[in-house]
This record gives C-alpha cells, structure tokens and sequence, in this order.
C-alpha cells in the first residue's frame, strides 16, 4: 500500500491547526497530529484503543513535546480517519473493502514511520492500540529496524478470541456460536450502534472506564460522538467486534526483544491488573507501574499523574538503548 503525505485542512479545537495534516495511506486519508521538535530526534508514536481518536491523547502531547518529537495517529476507521467498508475473513473480497484487523492498523503505523522517515521511534498503545503497537514493534524487528520501546497503557487482553475460550464460563462458550454468526450481520450490528453512538451512552461508558469520574468532559465526549456520524463508523464498528481470532498481547510479548513498559490503571473495569502482572514474566517486559484508583485510560482520566510516569519511562529506554550501544 503506497503511502503519500498531504496536508490537512481541518481544524481541530484539542490540537494547533500547524500540528494536523492529512497522510495518503493507499487509497485511505489518515488524520494525524504531528509536533517539531529540532532539537531532537527521537520521536514517540501514540495509538490509540477502540472507539476512541488522536485527541485521546489531548493531555499527554504537550506533556512530551519537550523531550521529543509526538505524532498521533487515528487508525484507518477511527477519528477523522476514513472508514472503508468492512470485509470479515470468511467474506470474499470486494473492491474498497477492508478486512479490520491488528496486522492493519500495524501496518499503517509501520507505514507512517515510512512515510514520514521517522527514526529512534517509541510507541505508545492504549487498549487496542496497545497490541497494535506489539504487533507494529514485531514487524519493525523483522525489518531490523526495532523501535526503541513500547509502553502499553491497560492493554487489551482480547478475551473474545477464539484462543481464550477454555477461560470462559462454560454458558458463555456455549453461547458463542450463536453470538458469532449473530454480530455478522449488518441487521443486527446497525442497530446495535446506533443505540451505543449517543452522547448519553458515551458518557456512561466513559464513567464506567473513568471510575474517579476526572477526565468525562463534554470536549471527550464530543470528539468521540463526532467520528461516529461518519460514513462508514458502522463499518468499522461491525469490522472490530468481529475480530474473534487475531494476535494476543502474551503471544506477541513472548516474541518480542523490543523493550516493553507497562501502565495499569488498577480499576481498570475490563482489564484485570492481575493479567497484566502475570506479564512481567516475559523477558520484553521491564517495567510494570500500576496506578490505584484509575481505570482503562488512566493516561486521560489523571495525566498529572501519568505524564511523568510516562516520560520517566520513554527516557529510561532511551537510556537503555543508549548503554546497550555503548
């Protein structure tokens, strides 16, 4: 998928009209907040989860823009990125399709680095986009061009895939057959997001990710409700609700020698902290923090709290990589 750079015309109120621009991934407009800093090379990638955008990261950009240079990234069916129609793998192929998945948001993010020649990369993932950016550190490594590190920030589990059914109750696995064929189709999933894509039901989802209730403002609100009105939104939606069988976060941690940090929020509501320091056995984990009182997006619920953690981390790796080459 070739890739061409453009330059935005849209406004935006969370980040200055100098930082947006508009990349050409293939076919696929991308829309990406990008800082200078010409002091410094090094640069840190933010990705975000699902449902969510670049402007989740409306309080962590600034906080880095001293020590690096910070781009984000609305992953193809996110944000004001575009949302093609979704194929799922048992469908046949279709012109403008997309087959939803990690290996595709890894690769624009791969792709991004490319396009824009970014060097001495660190990526930042929250939920979803966590594993991206596993996924995204893997193929880097294969390239022999690792990123410098990733920091995960309450990382999905992904306990819908078909690997982790042995850990489910026993009603729900007997359940899933009919749940599987069911979120196929655009009769039901249409419906199903419309009723989720209301302001009201966003709030409430975000006091359920947000358990301090700091962070649930109408700025978040509206820019999570805006990308659902786009064309396509469901599409996207019915693509990632039916990702039953894609990578896992331990099976790409146990292939990695990328550095990995992590941040838990440890009332995360949807992933147990528990999880996460089961992980800290992986050799590519060197670091675990976790963070009472915060949830799913503790990067956004309390950034006073997690900017100098996250700042704390990219600079040790960078101090790592630094003594490794030494």
């Amino acid at each position: 998928m070739s890739s061409q750079v453009t330059t935005s015309l849209s406004a935006s109120s969370i980040y200055p009209q100098e930082w947006l621009g508009e990349w050409n991934w293939g076919d696929h407009k991308i829309s990406i907040a990008r800082t200078s800093n010409t002091t410094n090379t090094q640069t840190v990638v933010l990705i975000h989860g699902f449902g969510a955008c670049k402007e989740h990261w409306r309080h962590n950009v600034s906080a880095l823009t001293a020590q690096f240079n910070v781009a984000a990234v609305d992953l193809l069916g996110f944000g004001s990125s575009d949302k093609p129609q979704s194929r799922l793998a048992s469908e046949p192929e279709e012109e403008h399709s997309t087959l939803y998945c990690i290996d595709l948001w890894a690769q624009q993010v791969v792709s991004f680095l490319d396009a824009y020649k970014l060097q001495h990369v660190q990526l930042v993932g929250n939920s979803i986009g966590g594993v991206v950016a596993l996924r995204a550190a893997e193929i880097l490594e294969t390239r022999s061009t690792p990123a410098k590190g990733v920091v995960l920030i309450d990382c999905a589990q992904r306990a819908i895939d078909d690997k982790r059914v042995s850990e489910q109750p026993p009603f729900r696995a007997l359940g899933r057959p009919l749940l599987k064929q069911l979120v196929r189709q655009r009769w039901i999933t249409g419906p199903l997001f419309r009723s989720l894509a209301r302001p009201s039901i966003i709030r409430k989802v975000l006091k359920l990710a947000y358990p301090s209730g700091a962070g649930v403002d109408d700025q978040l609100v509206s820019v999570l409700h805006r990308a659902t009105t786009d064309p396509g939104a469901l599409e996207s939606f019915r693509g990632f609700i039916n990702l039953f069988q894609d990578h896992l976060a331990p099976e790409l941690l146990e292939r990695l020698t990328t550095p990995v940090r992590v941040i838990w929020g440890e009332a995360d509501p949807w992933e147990p902290v528990e999880q996460a320091q089961r992980w800290t056995a992986f050799e590519s984990v060197c670091e675990l923090r976790t963070v009472p009182g915060l949830g799913h997006c503790p990067h956004d619920e309390a950034p006073d709290q997690i900017n100098p953690i996250l700042l704390d981390m990219l600079c040790n790796a960078i101090s790592d990589s630094t003594g490794k080459a030494e």
